[in-house]
C-alpha cells in the first residue's frame, strides 16, 4: 500500500479531482471573474442547440476517421513486415523517432514545408508542373492533411504496438500453414488479423480517445479555419473556456465529450470481442 501511496496521490490530484470540478462546473455559470452560479441543465440545453457544438464534434470526427483509418493500416502493414522479414532494433528506433518529437514542433514543421508559397513541397509541384496546393488554407484539404500530419507521427508507435502483438502469436502457426502450402496473403487473412484481434481492440481504442483529443496541430496551423472546417471538439472548448470565459459551458462539453469517448470505447470493446482470443 505505501509504494502505491505516491500513485494514489497523483492520480486524486491531477485526474480524479480536476475530473470531479469539472462535472461540477458544468452545471453552473461561471466566468471566473466571479464566484460559480447554479445554473443547473442550462449549459446541456444550450449544448443541444449549439451548431457551432455539433460543427465541431462533425469536424473531429471527420478527423478521426482519416486519421484512424491511414495510421491503423498503415501500422498493421509495417508491422507485419518487421515481423516476417526483419525484427531489427534499429529500424524500430527510426519508426519511433517521430512519436519523439514534441507535436508542437510536428507541427510547425509540417506547416512550413506545406506553406502555399514558401514550402518545400509546393515547390516541388512547381517544379513537376502542377499548380501549388493551400493544404491548410482550403475547407476540402486542412482537414486530411492535419490528420496525414499526425499519422506520420504517431503511426511508428501505433505499428510497434501492433508489432508487439504480432510476438505472441506462436511461430509453429505459420510453420504448419507454409507447410500446407499457404501463402503469405493467406497467412495474414487467416492467422494473423484473426489472432491479432484483442491487441488490434486495444489499438483502436486507444487511437480513437487519442484522435478526438487532437489540439496541438490545429492550434498552431489553422486555429479553426478556414471558416469552421477545422475547429475541432478540443479547440472549441478551448475558445469557449480561455476566449470567451465561458467556463461553465465549456466543462459542459468536456462532460459531454467524455460520456462520447465512454460510449465509443465500450462499443469497440464489445464489437471487437477484446477480452476473447483465438490462440484458446
Amino acid at each position: 500500500m505505501v509504494f502505491l501511496l505516491p500513485a494514489a496521490v497523483g492520480f486524486a490530484a491531477f485526474y480524479l479531482w480536476p475530473a470531479l470540478r469539472t462535472a461540477y462546473l458544468s452545471f453552473t455559470d461561471y466566468s471566473l471573474l466571479a464566484p460559480p452560479e447554479w445554473a443547473g441543465l442550462d449549459n446541456y440545453r444550450r449544448l443541444l442547440g449549439d451548431r457551432l457544438f455539433w460543427n465541431a464534434l462533425k469536424v473531429t470526427v471527420e478527423y478521426v476517421v482519416v486519421n484512424i483509418g491511414v495510421q491503423t493500416i498503415a501500422a498493421l502493414g509495417l508491422a507485419v513486415l518487421m515481423h516476417r522479414l526483419t525484427r531489427s532494433g534499429l529500424i524500430r528506433g527510426v519508426l519511433l523517432l517521430p512519436y519523439l518529437v514534441a507535436n508542437v514542433v510536428v507541427a510547425l514543421i509540417w506547416y512550413t514545408m506545406l506553406d502555399a508559397q514558401l514550402g518545400i513541397v509546393n515547390q516541388a509541384l512547381e517544379w513537376i508542373g502542377l499548380d501549388p496546393v493551400a493544404f491548410f488554407g482550403e475547407t476540402s484539404t486542412a482537414i486530411p492533411t492535419i490528420a496525414l500530419v499526425n499519422v506520420w507521427r504517431h503511426v511508428g508507435y501505433t505499428a510497434l504496438l501492433i508489432f508487439a502483438g504480432l510476438q505472441a502469436i506462436p511461430k509453429t502457426v505459420y510453420e504448419a500453414a507454409a507447410t500446407d502450402g499457404a501463402s503469405e496473403a493467406t497467412m495474414f487473412w487467416r492467422i494473423t488479423l484473426p489472432l491479432l484481434r484483442p491487441v488490434l481492440a486495444l489499438v483502436l481504442v486507444l487511437t480513437v480517445i487519442g484522435s478526438f483529443q487532437i489540439f496541438d496541430t490545429v492550434a498552431v496551423t489553422t486555429k479553426g479555419g478556414p471558416i469552421n472546417a477545422t475547429r475541432v471538439i478540443y479547440y472549441y472548448i478551448y475558445e469557449q473556456a480561455f476566449q470567451r470565459f465561458n467556463f461553465g459551458y465549456a466543462a459542459a462539453v468536456c462532460v459531454a465529450l467524455f460520456a462520447i469517448l465512454a460510449g465509443l470505447a465500450l462499443l469497440q470493446l464489445k464489437l471487437l470481442r477484446a477480452g476473447d482470443s483465438d490462440l484458446d
